[in-house]
């Protein structure tokens, strides 16, 4: 049923719950697994009067790597295949083009990030990929 699982990651509580569902799914189906990091775009210009661009841009890289080291062990130590990117852009459309871009069947993901607010249900990112992703996505809380 699913090929590819794609699991967007901010390194977030949500984030970490939601991967180890999107890796019960790989399992089930013996699917590859997709980690997808997002620079955020909007937190580069946000940013960018506290420290230069570049080198905001690049502590988010390393962080990104960072946690997508750990997605890449996490699968490995299940004898699943992954594959993991890193992106700049905003992270909702990262992730809708992510998603059509590699044949992705299903989107798992926290119902918040690190930036969620507790009064939403659902973070924004995940509500708007809810809305604009033409598969299926599970939102997990977490």
């Amino acid at each position: 049923m699913y090929d590819d699982v794609l699991v967007p990651t901010d390194g977030s509580t949500a984030a970490a719950t939601a991967l180890e569902h999107a890796l019960g799914v790989a399992e089930r189906f013996d699917a590859t697994v997709h980690g997808l990091y997002v620079v955020e775009t909007d937190a580069l210009a946000h940013e960018a009067p506290t420290l230069s661009l570049d080198d905001l841009r690049e502590t988010l890289r390393e962080e990104g790597e960072s946690i997508l080291d750990n997605l890449r062990s996490q699968a490995s130590d299940r004898s699943l295949t992954v594959t993991t990117s890193t992106v700049e852009d905003v992270p909702e459309d990262a992730i809708v083009a992510y998603a059509a871009a590699n044949g992705i069947d299903l989107v798992v993901m926290g119902t918040h990030g690190r930036h969620g607010a507790e009064p939403y249900p659902v973070g924004s990112v995940t509500g708007r990929v809810v809305r604009q992703v033409d598969v299926p996505v599970l939102v997990v809380g977490g």
